[in-house]
């Protein structure tokens, strides 16, 4: 799988980025330590916890990786979250939340068949 492919799978736009970035190399670098972070995880557990100010936080940390690797979908979806937990839970939020996991799902994946590929 190349890049462009990955970007494609995980809905982003790798021109964006490269925009950025500058080269291919370095947009690959930070790709590939995107599933690392351990954001999802404080998110998961923290909304099974009722924690929604940690929930807030690993979410917009989440959006804001997306909005600088130009992961167009998991950034929306992201976003869409962060805002229904902004000032606490609102009713949206645990929706949004399956959206959240199902894009980061597809971007893991994508990210991870660039690497079996390298």
């Amino acid at each position: 799988m190349t890049l462009k492919e990955c970007y494609t799978a995980l809905g982003g736009d790798l021109d964006d980025v490269l925009a950025r970035l500058r080269s291919e190399r370095m947009v690959q670098k930070f790709v590939l330590k995107f599933p690392e972070d351990g954001s999802f995880d404080l998110l998961c557990d923290s909304f099974a916890q009722g924690n929604w100010e940690d929930a807030f936080r690993a979410s917009h940390t989440i959006k804001g990786m997306c909005q600088n690797l130009s992961f167009t979908a998991l950034g929306q979806s992201s976003h869409d979250l962060t805002e229904a937990l902004r000032g606490g839970k609102k009713p949206e939020a645990d929706g949004l939340l399956v959206k959240v996991k199902e894009d980061y799902r597809r971007t893991v994946e994508a990210i991870e068949a660039l690497r079996a590929s390298l």
